[in-house]
């Protein structure tokens, strides 16, 4: 009897796979048992091969070779897993294996990892699917008892093979191109270069903002601060000083006013929508200026490794009615630490029925909302980050099965001589959903309740006071900021047709759930925009490739209508040969363009440093965590770092401080002026009572800050050694 080779993308989910089928033989990158043998990826094992593995001549950057257009495109397998992809590769070809389960992640990039490896393999076997959203014993269990035919994912598996050669395609041809014309490292892509437009634009718009003042007026009584409201057009400010300056002399006189009118509207809230990747994302930087990539790796360690969240990368805030008979147990799961409360009452009452619209099958394509698994959590395992986003997440979950907010509103109207003056307080009728949130610090609802008024009740006025203001231009964006500009566009549009406007509202935006923080991470490696406190600014290395890229390169409106083409393949709506020819001809006129331009590149960040390997000057640049030394020839590739910003705490300021310097002499500097030696900063470490630690550690801990967060025991000491918590 054949047996059935299972394909996990990495080896802790094949591991999980392999126990739950009974596969205990251990062998070269695979387990076995009497039906299954199990083996794993680690991550992507097959990529495209570059430009100089298709002929040599492409080896050295040539305008002239431009574009470089493959056809048919060629698998390799990467040079650092190769190892891996050969025993991978051999458990495929094995007789006695006559059929495939694909058991890589339930989406697009999942279904590239393990169809590449098998065109690389050519392995032609019977596939079928493994499709869960969560990798408990039970849900892997049920999977394996409803497998699907690999055939029904042939138009996902096209969506994203044409993703890759389009960007393989724009990106290979106008980074080089690029690179060439101006000598310099200018990295563009399909999806990068729209992200840094929009930033580009909006410190453009915060450039050109001119602020207006405007006026309103205040009468305090003993213990309400009413509002004035124009009677016309029921505005509560003026840009007319003059208008305000006479209401004042007339009201200043006046002494006592009269209730006019009191209005109570019952008003119900919603709880609100659980939660997608973008919108965790958004709200974990919100909380604790997390970055996109850090709240993904922590997302996926509660996926895979502790199995308390389902399927991190996904894009639907709903979930589907077969889901409806999991929900007590997943409520059970929830009962730990603030949640056991909440969750407690709700089995009390067998409140297990969510909000009307959490379930709606129309409005989940791959995978529903994160939400908790059936699996309880052990809190003590988790780290303090994980610990977090696990309790907003189940915090969102339990929400959705309490009753709206309730409350009644009440606008009291003040006539104050001809003029009137508002006041807007709160009653609580019900808490509902709020009662989830009664442990959490950043819940900010105003419950100002106001004092017992009466129409025609006459309340004495202590003043009347002018109040002015000045408009302000929009916020910097910030990593939350910049995933919802990303998801919703088109409200960052200007001069786009109204065509492409309805397209962007259409499409979900720019990039996916799965790579939007990818990007965000490429634009900080490439020196395309930097960090000012938690603000993103384009780097003069950004704002000058702005100039230099093809216009349509830097539209967010025509990258999310590929992404839509992208969609529709997907469904088998579209053709994936369309898509790319359009990328080809994409490709070749901006390269055309590229080389016909007459435009400039200059380095302002040149230092006087010379670089060691090849001589050239270096240049400085802010890097996500600190200041590097690179070298300006992109050929050398040479990169130094000056400084690292750390998790130390300033003790004047308490801003986070910035190491700089080598060995003994390092130096911790604050942009408030504070400086201090790092031998000073342990010593007055010590004296405040927390455990000194060595050098040696200080600096595995700041080489850390450098690469992927890390949630180990050692970093959570450091942590509160170093600083105070995470913001």
């Amino acid at each position: 009897m054949g047996k059935s080779l299972v394909l996990a993308e990495k080896p802790s989910v094949a591991r999980d796979i392999a126990r739950v089928l009974g596969c205990t033989k251990k062998g070269n990158g695979f387990l076995e048992g009497p039906q299954y043998i199990v083996t794993w990826a680690l991550g992507h094992l097959v990529t495209h091969a570059d430009p100089e593995q298709y002929d040599q001549k492409f080896k050295e950057w040539k305008m002239e070779d431009l574009p470089i257009l493959p056809n048919p495109f060629k698998l390799v397998p990467i040079r650092q897993t190769t190892k891996q992809y050969n025993a991978v590769k051999a458990q495929l070809m094995r007789q006695d294996v006559n059929q495939i389960i694909i058991a890589t992640d339930a989406g697009r990039e999942g279904e590239l990892v393990a169809r590449w490896i098998l065109e690389k393999a050519k392995c032609r076997k019977p596939v079928k699917r493994l499709w869960i959203s969560s990798v408990t014993d039970k849900a892997i269990k049920d999977g394996f008892k409803n497998l699907k035919d690999g055939r029904s994912y042939e138009h996902l598996y096209e969506a994203a093979v044409a993703r890759a050669e389009a960007d393989w395609v724009v990106g290979i041809n106008t980074t080089r191109a690029l690179t060439v014309k101006y000598n310099a490292q200018l990295s563009t892509g399909r999806v990068q270069t729209p992200t840094l437009a929009m930033i580009a634009e909006r410190e453009q718009q915060i450039k050109n903002f001119k602020p207006k003042t405007y006026y309103g007026l205040q009468a305090h009584t003993n213990d309400t601060k009413f509002t004035w409201f124009d009677r016309q057009n029921h505005q509560s400010q003026s840009f007319q000083k003059e208008k305000i300056e006479q209401l004042l002399t007339t009201l200043d006189a006046v002494t006592e006013g009269v209730i006019q009118d009191i209005q109570t509207s019952p008003k119900r809230q919603s709880a609100p929508a659980l939660f997608d990747l973008t919108e965790l994302q958004k709200e974990a930087h919100k909380r604790w200026s997390w970055s996109a990539k850090e709240t993904l790796s922590t997302l996926q360690n509660l996926y895979e490794r502790h199995k308390i969240v389902t399927y991190p990368r996904t894009d639907s805030k709903h979930l589907t009615d077969d889901m409806k008979s999991t929900l007590k147990d997943r409520i059970k799961a929830s009962a730990v630490g603030d949640n056991r409360a909440a969750a407690n009452l709700l089995l009390r009452n067998n409140s297990v029925h969510p909000q009307k619209g959490v379930i709606d099958n129309a409005k989940v394509s791959d995978h529903h909302a994160i939400i908790p698994t059936e699996e309880v959590a052990i809190l003590q395992d988790l780290s303090d980050k994980e610990r977090r986003l696990y309790d907003l997440i189940v915090k969102r979950f339990l929400a959705v099965f309490f009753g709206p907010f309730q409350y009644d509103q009440t606008t009291v109207t003040l006539a104050v001589g001809n003029e009137v003056f508002k006041v807007k307080g709160r009653t609580i009728r019900d808490e509902g959903w709020k009662r989830v949130y009664q442990q959490d610090d950043d819940d900010d609802t105003d419950e100002r309740s106001l004092p017992s008024y009466n129409k025609g009740d006459k309340i004495a006025i202590r003043a009347i006071a002018m109040t002015q203001g000045d408009t302000k231009p929009p916020a910097y964006f910030n990593e939350g900021t910049l995933l919802a500009a990303m998801e919703n566009p088109a409200q960052f549009m200007s001069g786009e047709s109204k065509d492409l406007i309805k397209t962007l509202n259409e499409t979900g935006g720019i990039g996916t759930v799965a790579t939007r923080a990818d990007i965000i991470e490429k634009l900080f490696n490439s020196f395309l925009i930097e960090k000012k406190g938690k603000d993103l600014h384009a780097t003069s290395k950004g704002r000058q490739l702005l100039e230099l890229v093809p216009s349509d390169l830097k539209s967010p409106a025509l990258t999310a209508e590929w992404e839509q083409q992208l969609t529709r393949i997907a469904k088998g709506s579209a053709k994936k040969s369309d898509f790319i020819n359009d990328m080809v001809n994409f490709s070749k006129k901006a390269v055309s363009d590229i080389k016909k331009s007459d435009q400039k590149f200059k380095h302002d960040n040149v230092t006087g440093k010379r670089c060691p390997d090849c001589g050239k000057l270096l240049l400085e640049v802010n890097g996500k965590r600190g200041k590097m030394l690179v070298c300006q020839d992109r050929a050398c590739g040479h990169k130094k770092k000056v400084s690292m910003v750390t998790n130390a705490r300033c003790p004047v300021c308490h801003k986070k401080l910035e190491l700089r310097g080598e060995g003994e002499g390092r130096i911790f500097v604050c942009s408030c002026g504070h400086r201090e030696k790092l031998s000073v900063f342990e010593k007055r470490k010590k004296e405040t009572g927390n455990t000194k630690v060595s050098k040696k550690e200080v600096q595995k801990y700041m080489k850390k800050q450098d690469d992927q967060p890390q949630n180990n025991a050692m970093a959570e000491a450091l942590k509160k050694l170093l600083g105070t918590k995470d913001e």
